[in-house]
């Protein structure tokens, strides 16, 4: 154990070699080449102790300080803006779109929603055409013509079960209760309507057919501009609309007798 005495003179050696840089580089070049050689490879590690021992940062604190930072940026990295998740596109749910045709090709055509969304529609040998309310052939789906197409959706492709062409819905109207997407983008954050009040997102039961189909046709005759991508029942009976493709709204809420109620992000 070290006496009080070699505790003080080892203080005092620490201070002088902070303060006197000056000694210590005279004491160096008096020591000879090969000595001088052996000294520098034995005093890298004692030169750590000797820091931490004259209250230098010790090697603990430093990984600490590493580990933070690590921390701190895996969190920057990992991070998730509001309503990141909102705008998430399902794959080959029902759900559909309305807009202007934009072209016609053998496969199908293309359409342009009312905020500008490119949608690509798909026919095949069971897609059932309509005029207004009357039967209609794919003929009638012709370039500047208003359509609303119906079926299963996979991003900005729609796989037509049912194309309306000439649909009862007013465009200017439902597009303007529509934000489009900016640029830069800024998430819009607000609700409009009711909201049931049991509603949780990410609940609820995908659904298809004549359910998916006609709360589809209510959400877009509100609220045109995206692409609904997926409709939900919730526990309470209604329905949530989700439409992506567009700022505000992700979710447009539909009662069981298809009326539309509310809309959120």
């Amino acid at each position: 154990m070290k006496s009080p005495s070699d505790i003080s003179r080892h203080d005092e050696s620490c201070a002088v070699s902070q303060r006197q840089p000056g000694r210590a580089g005279l004491w160096r070049r008096l020591v000879s080449r090969r000595s001088l050689g052996v000294m520098v490879g034995l005093s890298v590690p004692v030169l750590g102790l000797g820091v931490a021992a004259c209250g230098g940062t010790s090697s603990s604190a430093a990984t600490t300080s590493a580990s933070t930072t690590t921390t701190q940026a895996s969190a920057a990295t990992g991070s998730t803006g509001s309503g990141g998740g909102s705008n998430a596109r399902s794959t080959n749910a029902a759900g559909g779109s309305v807009g202007k045709v934009t072209g016609v090709s053998a496969s199908g055509f293309t359409v342009s929603t009312p905020t500008g969304e490119k949608v690509t529609v798909k026919k095949s040998s069971s897609t059932v055409y309509d005029k207004g309310t009357k039967k209609s052939v794919a003929s009638a789906v012709t370039e500047g013509k208003t359509v609303l197409v119906l079926g299963k959706v996979d991003s900005t492709t729609i796989t037509a079960s049912q194309v309306i062409v000439g649909p009862a819905i007013n465009l200017s109207k439902a597009s303007a209760n529509v934000i489009a997407f900016k640029s830069p983008n800024q998430s819009e954050s607000k609700t409009a309507g009711q909201i049931p009040a049991s509603y949780k997102q990410g609940t609820g039961t995908i659904v298809s057919g004549t359910a998916a189909t006609k709360a589809t046709e209510a959400a877009l005759t509100s609220y045109a501009g995206g692409v609904v991508d997926r409709v939900v029942r919730l526990s309470n009976g209604e329905y949530e609309v989700h439409n992506v493709g567009v700022n505000w709204p992700h979710h447009i809420f539909v009662t069981s007798d298809y009326k539309v109620v509310g809309a959120n992000d």
